[in-house]
């Protein structure tokens, strides 16, 4: 996809645009496209913009996946958001999505450089 294009390319403004374009058009977004969406914030250190995406989910009536949650966690953690990454962590226990290793090791990571692991 193009947006997928642009989120391989660094070029997270352009991700962006593409999929406002697509919201505000007939064609509706599908969990590739939040992916893309999602990955290119999250590359581009766009950890608000991740959860402003994240929050339109619910309303695209998509089921929310390991790999949503991955990238939006992620972005939250490279932008220094422990308590934002926590809660997502936990809200995705509660939505009874799947972990696997790779997120748990972004949540051992982001607490670590926070120091919190200690806590």
């Amino acid at each position: 996809s193009a947006i997928g294009a642009c989120e391989d390319g660094g070029e997270w403004e352009k991700a962006l645009q593409l999929f406002s374009m697509m919201m505000h058009s007939e064609v509706e977004p599908n969990r590739i496209t939040f992916n893309a969406a999602l990955g290119a914030c999250e590359k581009g250190s766009q950890w608000e913009r991740a959860l402003q995406l994240f929050s339109l989910m619910p309303q695209s009536r998509l089921e929310m996946d390991t790999s949503i949650f991955k990238a939006v966690i992620t972005a939250c953690k490279k932008g220094g958001e422990p308590q934002k990454q926590s809660d997502l962590f936990n809200a995705m226990l509660k939505c009874e999505v799947e972990s696997d290793t790779v997120l748990h090791g972004v949540m051992v990571s982001g607490c670590e450089t926070d120091g919190e692991w200690k806590e």
